[in-house]
C-alpha cells in the first residue's frame, strides 16, 4: 500500500492519512501486542459515548503492525490557541469541560493507574532507591478510583471539527484517580508556561470542587513517572524539583510540592 509521507511522527508510530482513514503504523521496537493494547483503550473511550475517533481495524500494513481508525478533519485546540493566544482561557475552559466528561466515566476494563505508575517509577534509572520506596509508599496510601483517565490530556490532543471536539491519542489511558490525571496535565503545561498551567488548574478546581492541594498531592508521583518516559524535550531537573524529601523520626518520607 502506497501511503506517501506521514502527516505526523512520534517515538512509537508514524501517522498516515489514507482517504477518510488514519493509519497508525507502529515502529519496530514495540511488541506486536502494542497496537491491540492501544486500540482497546480507544474502543473503551469510544464505547463510553465520548467524542473519540472510531477504531476500524488492527492489522498488518506493509508488513508492520497498525491501527486503522476514522479520520477526523479539523485543527487541534493547541493550534487554534497559537493563532489566538488572547483566547487561551476560552480554550482551556473548553478542554476542562471535556476532561471532566472523561473523568465521569467509570471503567474496569483498563489497566489500573496505580499499577502503571508503580511500574513507571520502578523503571526510572538514576533515581535513588530510597526515594523510589517513599514514592511507592505514598502511591499505595492514596485512594484510587476506577475513573477513565486520558493520561496525556492537553490542547494538542483535542481536535475541533466543526462544532464538535474529538479526543485523540489514548495510548496512556488508564483506570484511576482524576486528580492524578489533572496533575499530569498541569505538569505538562508548566513545561511550556507556568501561567497557563496555573490558569488551567484554577479552572479545573473551580469546576470540580477539588482544591489545589488535593490535585498537587499527586505531583511527586506523576513527576517521577514522567521521568521514566525519557522525553528528549523534558527538563529532568524541573521534574526533580517537584519532589522534596524530608526525613522524619521513623525514616519515612514526607513530600511537598514546590510552589
Amino acid at each position: 500500500m502506497n501511503l506517501g509521507e506521514p502527516i505526523a511522527s512520534g517515538n512509537t508510530a508514524n501517522i498516515y492519512l489514507c482517504g477518510n482513514k488514519i493509519i497508525k503504523i507502529f515502529k519496530d521496537h514495540l511488541p506486536d501486542t502494542e497496537p491491540e493494547y492501544e486500540a482497546r483503550k480507544q474502543r473503551v473511550a469510544y464505547g463510553s459515548g465520548l467524542r473519540v475517533p472510531n477504531v476500524i481495524d488492527v492489522r498488518n500494513v506493509n508488513g508492520k503492525q497498525a491501527i486503522i481508525m476514522e479520520y477526523v478533519e479539523g485543527v487541534t485546540l493547541g493550534e487554534l490557541w497559537m493563532k489566538n493566544m488572547e483566547q487561551v482561557e476560552s480554550f482551556l475552559t473548553m478542554s476542562v469541560d471535556i476532561q471532566m466528561e472523561i473523568h465521569h466515566v467509570r471503567v474496569e476494563a483498563l489497566e489500573p493507574m496505580n499499577v502503571k505508575l508503580q511500574r513507571q517509577i520502578e523503571s526510572v534509572k538514576g533515581l535513588d532507591k530510597k526515594i523510589k520506596g517513599s514514592l511507592l509508599k505514598k502511591l499505595a496510601s492514596l485512594n484510587v478510583e476506577n475513573r477513565l483517565c486520558h493520561g496525556d490530556f492537553h490542547l494538542y490532543n483535542l481536535i475541533k471539527s466543526e462544532e464538535e471536539v474529538f479526543i485523540i491519542d489514548w495510548v496512556d489511558a488508564s483506570a484511576g484517580d482524576p486528580r492524578a490525571d489533572v496533575c499530569r496535565t498541569y505538569i505538562l503545561y508548566s513545561q511550556v508556561s507556568v501561567d497557563i498551567a496555573e490558569l488551567y488548574l484554577e479552572l479545573y478546581c473551580e469546576k470540580s470542587g477539588w482544591t489545589r492541594t488535593e490535585i498537587l498531592e499527586w505531583a511527586p508521583i506523576i513527576a517521577a513517572a514522567r521521568l521514566s518516559e525519557n522525553v528528549a524535550t523534558e527538563d529532568t531537573k524541573r521534574l526533580m524539583n517537584y519532589i522534596v524529601m524530608e526525613e522524619n523520626n521513623d525514616e519515612s518520607s514526607i513530600f511537598r510540592v514546590l510552589e
